[in-house]
């Protein structure tokens, strides 16, 4: 139980500073961003199970398992004393693992009630200032000059366009915004995103997980001009970028919480349209996926062994 628990904060450790870093840094994933965002998700997951089981299996190593640590110490709370081999750092670290089990999963709830209000609350105001789109599955126009494209996430979805943005841009310009916010709309990104910026607001103090976010958010831009890309070609891509770019374009996800995207972010995108940059090869994707099956694998086989 011990060296299992040792096992699984060496994982944590290792997942919530030197991996995310490194990924951070590393300039792959923008070749294969679906990849990179598989393997963000892998660590972030994998690092909560292996920080959590970490302290729940330390606290129940003198009960031999989590199961029979449970049926000693559960009846103790109402019906007598701890049992004996229980120490104070055993405890400790048990109630450690449900408070930050509770703490995480709160953040989350919470985080996810304030964005589909958010939601909600933009549905309304486009409900009210948007003119209807001709199409069923058209753009809906705000009369505003400044140009600016952004969706609306949810059970109901929307993507809006503002009369400047129709005027700055010409007509392939302006399908490859639109493609680009669709993309956003149906690879759900909002879902990947809000994990993140919860994992942020639960751990404001850590550093990667503002690191994480802020990555996440630019992969899921990345995926979105692929869509764009493949739909218009990408000058047209990259002229709309420019173009709104330097406008001032809030972000897709600004609204809802996301990270806005910046000028660093812009530049990133812009440089991956330049002619000759290839996509990640074969072998290096399927390396990067098993390294994700095996980040969650891990705590998973850990735990489950040592829980009978």
């Amino acid at each position: 139980m011990v060296a299992a628990a040792v096992l699984l904060g060496v994982v944590a450790l290792a997942l919530a500073w030197p991996v995310p870093v490194a990924l951070a840094r590393a300039s792959w994933p923008a070749r294969s961003p679906a990849t990179a965002l598989a393997l963000w998700q892998g660590i972030a997951l994998g690092g909560g199970l292996a920080m959590i089981g970490s302290l729940l299996v330390f606290g129940a190593s003198p009960g031999g398992s989590i199961v029979g640590a449970a049926r000693d110490l559960l009846p103790a709370f109402t019906a007598g004393p701890i049992p004996g081999g229980y120490g104070v750092i055993h405890l400790a670290a048990l109630t450690l693992a449900v408070g930050l089990t509770v703490h995480l999963a709160l953040n989350l709830l919470s985080t996810a009630i304030r964005a589909e209000r958010a939601r909600r609350r933009q549905h309304r105001l486009v409900d009210l200032l948007a003119e209807p789109a001709a199409d069923p599955s058209g753009p809906r126009v705000l009369s505003h000059p400044v140009p600016v494209a952004y969706c609306v996430p949810g059970i109901r979805t929307a993507t809006v366009i503002t009369e400047g943005l129709v005027e700055l841009l010409d007509a392939d310009e302006l399908r490859a915004v639109v493609s680009h916010e669709r993309a956003h709309l149906d690879q759900f990104h909002h879902l990947v995103l809000l994990a993140f910026r919860a994992w942020h607001g639960a751990l404001p103090w850590f550093p990667i997980a503002n690191r994480a976010e802020r990555a996440v958010a630019l992969l899921t831009e990345l995926l979105a001009d692929d869509r764009a890309r493949r739909e218009t070609g990408p000058e047209p891509l990259r002229r709309a970028l420019v173009l709104v770019g330097s406008a001032g374009e809030p972000g897709a996800y600004a609204d809802a919480g996301g990270v806005n995207p910046d000028a660093g972010m812009l530049e990133q995108r812009l440089e991956r349209l330049e002619p000759g940059r290839h996509p990640l090869g074969p072998v290096a994707r399927t390396a990067s996926w098993i390294a994700t099956a095996l980040i969650v694998a891990t705590p998973v086989v850990v735990l489950a062994a040592v829980t009978l």
